[in-house]
């Protein structure tokens, strides 16, 4: 842990903890001082990441939830209250991809992409923003997608979604910009996670050779723009998306 850390005592929420980018936020948030409030689909799958940060001196709790329920929203928000106390800083990470051409999307993998990547950004912030603006200060970070500036074949529901993230980032950072309150987001490229995994290796090379950089982004790319946006440095940044690709989509 830093002699100095940024987050020293904040209560961090950081959804779709489990793995990937939110795992490697959560660890960074808790290495940095925070208290983080580790939340996935469920509490097993959270547990493996608050372990971590716990064996590394750090605090944190797993918490099971589904973000695209009103109801396990709000009672996960007051047990994260209760245990930790009120969130400071919220990380909506929490997403899935159900891919398919338009034509055969199934209706119900349009409105469970929407529910978890949207709707659930929309639940948390709601739950969040009540201790937030009671104490006049808050850090709310989106994690969107390049697939929501630009689109993606095959994927309708994933790109809505994300883009609609962008513009509940710049809603919300006009509603709550007067009580201290800022809210951003990044859009990640490709990133090496689970959800990239099964890319073929030949796109993987195309993918890799397109970007000015190189190489396909890793989970540290990701949460090092994160930890920024959420701490004192950013302070007067707000409403907007920052692009972490590589350089893909120039």
């Amino acid at each position: 842990m830093k002699d100095h850390p940024r987050f020293q005592d904040k209560v961090v929420v950081v959804t779709g903890a489990s793995r990937g980018i939110g795992k490697e936020i959560a660890v960074r948030f808790g290495a940095e001082g925070g208290k983080v409030a580790c939340v996935a689909t469920s509490e097993a799958n959270a547990l493996s990441t608050a372990t971590a940060i716990y064996d590394s001196g750090g605090v944190a709790r797993a918490y099971g939830c589904d973000v695209g329920e009103a109801d396990q929203v709000e009672a996960t928000f007051s047990r994260i209250t209760e245990e930790l106390g009120p969130p400071e800083i919220l990380v909506n990470n929490a997403g899935l991809a159900r891919d398919a051409l338009l034509m055969r999307m199934k209706d119900e993998d349009w409105e469970r992409v929407l529910a978890v990547n949207l709707k659930g950004a929309y639940l948390c912030i709601k739950a969040a923003s009540r201790a937030m603006m009671k104490a006049r200060y808050g850090r709310i970070l989106n994690v969107t997608s390049i697939i929501g500036t630009s689109g993606g074949a095959g994927q309708a529901n994933y790109a809505a979604a994300k883009a609609g993230l962008i513009g509940l980032t710049k809603s919300v950072a006009k509603e709550l910009g007067g009580r201290g309150i800022t809210c951003n987001a990044v859009a990640p490229g490709f990133i090496e996670t689970d959800m990239t995994a099964d890319l073929p290796e030949e796109m993987r090379e195309k993918i890799a050779a397109t970007a000015p950089l190189g190489r396909l982004g890793q989970a540290s790319d990701v949460a090092g723009v994160v930890l920024f946006f959420c701490s004192d440095d950013a302070g007067y940044v707000t409403g907007q998306t920052l692009v972490v690709d590589g350089g893909l989509t120039l």
